[in-house]
């Protein structure tokens, strides 16, 4: 993952196939220091056993390089409990 300052970094990233958004976790982005933007709305976010998760209010530019393919992408930044990040793929 390439993010805006030109940095790579390799991340341990979960794919879920059904799943349309892509996170970050948010201490990740806190201990590299990338940069966040406020989104224009909010949403509540359930993990899997149910449970709330924190409301998500931010978001980051990223490019993410997966053997040749690269792709531009805004993931939303939240609590992903010792994942780095969530890639939604349809």
């Amino acid at each position: 993952m390439k993010i805006k300052n030109g940095e790579n970094l390799k991340v341990k990233a979960l794919v879920d196939s059904g799943y349309i958004y892509t996170e970050i976790d948010e201490q990740l982005v806190k201990e590299k220091r990338i940069q966040m933007k406020p989104i224009n709305f909010s949403f509540e976010v359930f993990n899997a056993d149910r449970t709330k998760n924190e409301e998500v209010t931010k978001m980051t530019p990223l490019e993410i390089e997966i053997n040749r393919y690269k792709e531009q992408l805004e993931a939303t930044v939240m609590d992903l409990n010792r994942t780095d990040m969530f890639l939604g793929h349809d």
